[in-house]
């Protein structure tokens, strides 16, 4: 009986046994998805952060030094680095703080040397008792001078112009002459060209909201309400509209245009909440690539971002679109009147942001990701402004090889990691759009990023931070005529309100079939010269 109770209990406990290694199996299947699950959220926060905060930097640190108060320090050494690289890698570290100091000196020589332009106004200091000697009671004579100059700066004050028309009578026929009443940027306003300008610029490129102008002009002695400058902006974007659409036809006429949108909140939402806008930015800039054609930047404005808003903007465009791997832009390469170009810049940040959640730390999946796909970039600097045959030959020869590697290491890496970790996501993204991302090795013109779009929308990410919203839908058209001309201007190294001065001076009685006249590289020349008459006034 008593052995009969031994087995018994034997059974039990080996029944107990596999039923908590069950549990305990159980337990670490679901712990691994819940690490996995908070590593793909991790990712995601990192990236809406961005979103919302802005990108910090992403350049790649050395992966075996710090500096640490003007000291190397070693960090966590890979096993594979010889003595050599550190010793490369320290002269590195030694040229960098060389040239920050020699940077430094010539900042402070610079201070010293004041622009020309500038208009100097001398304030003579006499010593003491005029042209007498202190000493002596004699007479003084100059024998020579000390000068310094101080940099100073008095903020820009307004004037009002008075246009008079004098009526001119004949005596012999009782005839009235006179001057026809010269025309305004805004019928019937009191703005002139000159302070639409500075209210355009300061909004759109200096991120100036319009109620913090209205308290700047206050401090001059000048009330405007913030329900006048709003209404300014609105008509002056209407005016400028048809020269905003010649820059988009321009720019849809190239053979590749770069492309990408950001989110805006704009008013007008249920419930009298904001919502989300998008503005799309088409970037034309084959400078790269050797050419020489204007670059331009065109801007449009949609209160969603559904496919159909790329389709309708690039209707009558046939070429390449180089942007991101947004799923609106699939219907636009269905017909092959369209290629994609993907960018690299978009694949190698979400490897980034796996190597920043990770303290950046060096020999990580993320770090050696980063490091094949900085080769790439290190050959498209070489290649920069090269003509697209050159630029082609270049990345068959060392492009294609790197990318051949990179590529059998991502299918390799991603068979050995969890596919829901961030990394086989990451890895993943490249991998669906290998085709788009190496079609810029056969083709010169193409390039490697989508740098040039994204350039064109860092304006915009800085203005949402100030002026928070837009005011509705038609604001938002507004924004975009407006970033379009600033963009395009900025692109060809014009300064943006003398250009939109000269252009709200005569657009409103310019001929519509000559606006081209009006584009940025075409006023280019007379906007210098008329700078440069500036100066010399001054």
């Amino acid at each position: 009986m008593t052995v009969k109770v031994t087995l018994m209990t034997l059974e039990e406990l080996l029944s107990d046994n596999a039923a908590l290694s069950g549990q305990v199996r159980r337990s670490a299947e679901a712990l691994k998805i819940a690490l996995l699950t908070i590593d793909k959220m991790k990712v995601e926060l990192t990236y809406l952060r961005r979103m919302k905060y802005g990108r910090s930097s992403e350049r790649l640190e050395h992966e075996q030094l710090e500096l640490v108060g003007g000291q190397v320090a070693p960090l966590v050494v890979a096993p594979a680095v010889d003595e050599a690289a550190n010793e490369q890698g320290k002269s590195n570290v030694t040229s960098i703080e060389a040239g920050r100091k020699k940077r430094q000196a010539r900042q402070r020589l610079g201070m010293r040397e004041l622009p020309e332009h500038l208009p100097r106004r001398t304030v003579v200091h006499t010593a003491q008792g005029g042209c007498s000697c202190e000493a002596c009671g004699g007479g003084l004579r100059e024998i020579g001078q000390d000068v310094s100059e101080v940099l100073d700066y008095e903020p820009g004050s307004f004037h009002v112009v008075r246009h008079v028309r004098p009526k001119m009578a004949c005596g012999g026929c009782s005839t009235i002459t006179q001057a026809l009443a010269p025309s305004r940027p805004i019928e019937r306003g009191m703005a002139g060209a000159g302070l639409l300008a500075h209210v355009l610029v300061s909004k759109y490129a200096d991120h100036t909201p319009l109620y913090r102008q209205c308290q700047i002009y206050a401090r001059e002695g000048v009330e405007l309400e913030r329900s006048t400058l709003t209404d300014w902006v609105g008509q002056a974007a209407r005016l400028l509209t048809p020269l905003a659409e010649a820059i988009g036809r321009y720019v849809l006429r190239a053979d590749k245009v770069h492309g990408d949108d950001t989110p805006i909140r704009v008013l007008g939402g249920k419930g009298s909440k904001a919502r989300t806008g998008r503005l799309w930015v088409y970037v034309r800039d084959d400078r790269p690539s050797g050419d020489k054609a204007a670059p331009a930047v065109w801007f449009q404005y949609s209160g969603s971002r559904q496919g159909e808003h790329p389709a309708k903007h690039l209707k009558h465009f046939r070429g390449i679109l180089q942007a991101d791997a947004f799923a609106g832009y699939n219907r636009l390469y269905e017909d092959g009147r369209i290629i994609e170009a993907a960018c690299w810049s978009h694949a190698r940040r979400k490897m980034w942001d796996i190597h920043e959640r990770q303290h950046k730390l060096p020999g990580t999946l993320a770090h050696r990701a980063l490091e094949q796909i900085g080769e790439l970039f290190k050959v498209e600097a070489e290649l920069k402004g090269r003509s697209p045959l050159r630029r082609r030959r270049v990345r068959r020869l060392r492009t294609r090889p790197v990318l051949d590697d990179l590529r059998i290491w991502m299918s390799q890496t991603l068979a050995e990691v969890s596919a829901k970790s961030p990394m086989a996501l990451a890895i993943g993204y490249s991998l669906s759009n290998w085709t788009a991302l190496t079609r810029f090795v056969g083709d010169g013109r193409i390039e490697a990023h989508n740098n040039a779009a994204e350039r064109a929308l860092r304006g915009v990410a800085i203005g949402r931070k100030n002026y928070l919203h837009l005011g509705s839908d038609v604001g938002g058209q507004s924004a975009a005529v407006i970033y379009t001309l600033l963009g395009t201007a900025k692109l060809n190294g014009i300064n943006p309100q003398l250009y939109l001065r000269h252009v709200l001076e005569r657009i409103a009685e310019h001929p519509i079939n000559r606006i081209d006249e009006l584009l940025p590289w075409a006023v280019a020349t007379r906007l210098s010269d008329t700078h440069q008459d500036m100066k010399l006034a001054a």
